[in-house]
This record gives structure tokens, C-alpha cells and sequence, in this order.
């Protein structure tokens, strides 16, 4: 969701008119996707939920990532706005999903503002990170990764390995990552890491594009039309960002936020979308006190501080659309 001002950039723009695939013909993942919308609307309903979520130490928790920490409970980036007016990115434990104790910085006072952070651990142990990062001076921004060796030095915030990926689509901006896949054959050196980003199209808007981190040295991507096509299907005008993805009942469906008006922070809502149609639904959200705006979400698969099997979601509600008491960051998680 983060602006910065334009440049010239070359593109051909999506239209509207284009109906997603098999947008009229049931699917077999069409259950799985209705069951999962409903766990996602269901905010009032969820099995714990938070509002306006802190860390310990004050800060805000602003697009949080939840994963689920190996040797017990559970690990969070997200970021927040410094008092220098610039982005950080954090790193937080809990035991229970709902309260979260600040651990460091991770990015941000060294390299420049940093925001929208993601986080997956990879089958070795180590931890990839991802964020959208600035220049020192603001601008150029771009897609960070960093590698933690293990969660001693994620916790110490010890790089093992560090990559800024090049702007391939927009000569603006490329950033909100999600971490769709860590592939090791064997190591970190010999890897590829898939990431799904946007891309500031003509310098105009938000659209979606994919790429692949290969052994953590070079980077290659290219827009998703597609993905594009199931939200602006819906009459989505403005901005196609931020989105994360899960796998439910042996589907691929992911949460994704498209903005109907440009510039209108109250038009932002959530899609859940099929990787198996490129379909997309439009979710209805229901919150304690009936918030309506709902950007930058996260959805986990992970156990529930009980034990059983649950999806811990996340949502910032901007002022625009919020409740009374509900504006900022939101975690709710259901058992199933």
C-alpha cells in the first residue's frame, strides 16, 4: 500500500472486461474456497481475536506476518512508522497469538526505511525474509531479502546472506512480498525461493507480479495478468497489492486486497483467490463493530495455541473503514 512519487513507465494496462477462467463453471476446489472465506468473514466468530495490535515495547504491528516458531509458539514481522517518519521492521514471539513481545529490529535505522515485511522458515532451519525497501533518502523502492542461518541468529538478527532485487517491471516501485515457496537443493546457495510482489504499473498503480530468487543471487520476474484479471473482474480500480497464500483441503487459495477507488482508503477489501480457477470471491468481513475496509492481508495454517489445527489471519483496517476501536492491525485466528 506504500506511495512514492511517480516516474514514466511502459506498459500495457489491464481492463476490467476480461472474465477470469472457468469464472462461470464449477470447480472442485469451489467447497475448500467457500469453506475458507467463511473462517476469513467470520471475524466475530474467530476463536481469539485482537484490534489495534502492539508489541511490548509500543509499537505498532502494522501488516504483520504470524508464523508458527518450531520450538514453541509463534514468531511476527511487521512494521512501523519510527518517530524520524520512516518505516521499521520488527521481529516479535508469543505464546498465545494474541499478546507479542518485541525482540529487535530487523531492517530499517541501517538500510533505510523498511515496510511490508513477510517471513517463511526453509526446510534446513534458516529463515528468509522479505520486505519492501527505500533508499536512505526515500524512493527507489524495491524487494529485500535477507537469510537468518537459524532462529539464534534471526533472534540476534544475524544475516547469514543479503540480496536487493533490481526493478524489473516499474521504473516506481516493486515491493509487498509474500513468500510463496523455499526450495533447497541442497542449501541456501543452491536454492529458489518463489515471491509473489506488485509492481507500481505506470507509475499509476499497484498490479501483481511473480519471480524467482535463485540461489540467492539473482532475481527474475514477470507480471500476472491473470491475477490481475479476477480482481478488476469485481469493478476494482485502483491498487492490486499486497496478498498472501495458504493451502486448505489440498487447494492453493491465497487472501489478496484490491482498492475499488484510487486513492480512497476506505475502498480497500480482501479477495480470497483459487490458484486452481484464477478465480477470485469477493468476502464479506464481518467484525465486532462492523469495520468495512480491509487492506494487506496474511493468512497462516498453524496450531492454535490449544494445540489444534488453525488459520491465524491478519488485517490492517484503515480509519477510513474502521469501527469505533478498531482501526490498525488485526489478528483473529479459528480452530477447525
Amino acid at each position: 500500500m506504500l506511495r512514492i512519487l511517480p516516474v514514466l513507465l511502459v506498459a500495457t494496462i489491464l481492463t476490467a472486461s476480461v472474465v477470469p477462467a472457468e469464472a462461470s463453471t464449477t470447480a472442485a476446489s469451489d467447497p475448500a474456497r467457500a469453506q475458507l472465506r467463511g473462517i476469513v468473514e467470520n471475524v466475530a466468530g474467530a476463536t481469539g481475536q485482537r484490534y489495534g495490535v502492539k508489541d511490548d515495547a509500543g509499537h505498532v504491528m502494522d501488516t504483520v506476518k504470524i508464523i508458527q516458531d518450531t520450538t514453541g509458539g509463534y514468531l511476527a514481522v511487521s512494521h512501523h512508522m519510527a518517530s524520524d517518519g520512516h518505516f521499521r521492521v520488527n521481529l516479535a514471539t508469543s505464546t498465545d497469538l494474541l499478546n507479542w513481545h518485541w525482540v529487535r529490529e530487523l531492517a530499517g535505522s541501517n538500510t533505510g526505511p523498511a515496510s511490508q515485511p513477510t517471513i517463511v522458515q526453509a526446510s534446513n532451519g534458516g529463515f528468509v525474509l522479505a520486505w519492501e525497501q527505500e533508499q536512505p533518502g526515500g524512493g527507489n523502492n524495491h524487494l529485500a531479502f535477507r537469510y537468518f542461518a537459524n532462529r539464534a541468529d534471526l533472534l540476534a538478527g544475524n544475516v547469514s546472506r543479503a540480496y536487493d532485487a533490481p526493478r524489473r517491471l516499474s521504473s516506481c516501485a516493486e515491493g509487498t512480498p509474500n513468500i510463496y515457496s523455499v526450495t533447497l537443493s541442497p542449501d541456501i546457495d543452491h536454492s529458489t525461493i518463489d515471491i509473489g510482489g506488485h509492481y507500481w504499473w505506470n507509475c499509476d498503480r499497484d498490479r501483481q507480479q511473480r519471480g524467482t530468487l535463485t540461489n540467492f543471487n539473482s532475481w527474475s520476474t514477470s507480471a500476472q495478468p491473470n491475477f490481475d484479471n479476477a480482481l478488476l473482474y469485481w469493478g476494482v480500480n485502483g491498487n492490486i497489492g499486497d496478498r498472501d497464500n495458504t493451502t486448505f483441503q489440498g487447494y492453493k487459495f491465497g487472501l489478496i486486497e484490491g482498492q475499488y477507488t484510487k486513492g480512497d482508503f476506505g475502498s480497500w477489501r480482501t479477495f480470497v483467490y483459487d490458484y486452481q480457477t484464477g478465480n477470485a470471491d469477493r468476502t464479506t468481513i464481518q467484525t465486532n463493530g462492523g469495520s468495512t475496509a480491509f487492506a494487506n492481508p496474511t493468512i497462516t495454517n498453524l496450531k492454535a495455541p490449544n494445540g489444534q489445527p488453525a488459520f491465524v489471519v491478519t488485517l490492517f483496517i484503515p480509519s477510513e473503514g474502521a469501527a469505533a476501536g478498531e482501526s490498525g492491525e488485526l489478528i483473529y485466528y479459528k480452530t477447525y
